[in-house]
């Protein structure tokens, strides 16, 4: 595995040579987007008088590529090899500690760039992970007498997915006949995700322990479990990350006022969701509303059957609200010793009482070249101040 990553071609690794050709591979994954590959290849000519790897059959539209990458101990340092066990079955890489299927997808564009001569000519590929596959055909369906939960999971089947055992939980109610059929307007990844928003979920495929493997969520975040790497930014001897930029928005709603008149209920008031509560776990002591002494409320209408969807749409609104602690930073592979993904809790130490604790890696963008593996990412946070004695804090599910 040269330079601590590999490269997998329709599933075949390449020769040593085209290793030696690649200038960067950039991997990035996030919470809310699909995963997309950037590969630079140098161009010149080749023996034959062609352009190398610009007609190369295994970078052709809709080639299978993946990028597998390891810790150079093949055990993460400064990480309980626990905790990134259990964080590793929940991002779908449940294998080694040490090895990450950081993508699995398909070959979507190409860009050459030629120069006088050619020595400067490079190729970037781009690709996106395996949900593009979910997105190849638009169609019209009516789904009747099933949750939004079993949607999903019939449609990640349908593609040779594995369905997360987390996407049952906290599902909504059945949609039937009698009040509401859930309608499908569009490609199966737009649908999944329009219901993961209105559920409070999120809807990611991502690779299991190699590629290949690959496992759909439609989960919420769960917060429960130990952070797997402390980022430190001002210890002398073991930092662990270059930068730090961090910031809170005190814009964001605290609370919901829902109403709705149903089908099924005769008061012409219609039922209420009144929340304040996003159904999620804080990381830290303090909520924004809390924070900030102020509540913010806004107000949610919504075609819904009974009392329990109305819930579920106004909590599903507060989770998204309440990230409003967002951190982005960097990090290199040799000094933090853990490859960070998305879904992933790690925890910030000496930044202050206010901004120390657990966060929610929301993205990571992994640059990759024969020297180094550095890593660019933004953490997310729903609360500040370090969290109560005994308080169950954070980890997210499936992602």
């Amino acid at each position: 595995m040269p330079g601590g990553y590999q490269i997998l071609l329709n599933g075949q690794s390449p020769d040593s040579d085209f290793y030696t050709s690649v200038s960067t591979v950039e991997v990035e994954e996030s919470m809310d987007m699909p995963a997309a590959l950037q590969l630079t290849l140098p161009v010149s000519r080749s023996a034959s008088g062609g352009l190398l790897f610009v007609d190369d059959a295994r970078l052709a539209p809709l080639a299978n590529i993946a990028v597998v990458a390891q810790t150079g101990s093949g055990a993460p340092a400064g990480a309980a090899g626990g905790a990134l066990s259990a964080a590793a079955s929940l991002i779908g890489n449940a294998g080694s500690p040490g090895m990450q299927c950081l993508f699995d997808g398909y070959v979507l564009s190409q860009r050459l760039h030629l120069e006088r001569g050619a020595t400067s000519s490079t190729l970037d590929v781009w690709g996106q992970d395996a949900s593009w596959l979910m997105n190849m055909s638009e169609k019209t369906k009516e789904w009747v007498d099933v949750t939004d939960g079993a949607v999903a999971n019939s449609i990640f089947g349908d593609y040779g997915i594995t369905p997360s055992d987390q996407n049952l939980d906290d599902d909504s109610a059945s949609h039937t006949e009698a009040g509401h059929s859930l309608m499908q307007r569009g490609s199966d990844i737009q649908f999944l995700r329009m219901l993961a928003r209105r559920n409070g979920k999120v809807c990611r495929v991502a690779c299991a322990d190699k590629p290949g493997q690959r496992t759909g969520y439609f989960a919420k975040p769960n917060l429960d479990g130990d952070p797997v790497a402390t980022l430190t930014l001002n210890d002398k001897d073991n930092w662990t990350v270059g930068s730090l930029n961090i910031e809170w928005d005190a814009t964001r709603a605290t609370s919901v006022v829902a109403r709705q008149s149903t089908f099924v209920d005769a008061d012409p008031s219609g039922v209420s969701a009144d929340t304040s509560d996003s159904g999620l776990k804080l990381l830290g002591a303090k909520g924004l509303a809390d924070f900030t002494g102020k509540s913010m409320s806004v107000l949610l209408t919504t075609p819904v059957d009974d009392a329990g969807e109305l819930a579920l749409r106004a909590k599903a609104l507060l989770r998204d609200a309440l990230w409003f602690l967002r951190c982005e930073g960097d990090s290199d592979l040799e000094r933090l010793g853990v490859i960070l993904r998305a879904g992933m809790i790690v925890a910030l130490a000496g930044v202050g009482s206010l901004y120390s604790g657990k966060y929610l890696v929301w993205s990571v963008r992994h640059s990759i070249t024969p020297d180094a593996h550095t890593m660019k990412f933004t953490l997310v946070r729903n609360a500040v101040g370090a969290a109560s004695a005994g308080a169950s804090l954070p980890a997210l599910p499936g992602l």
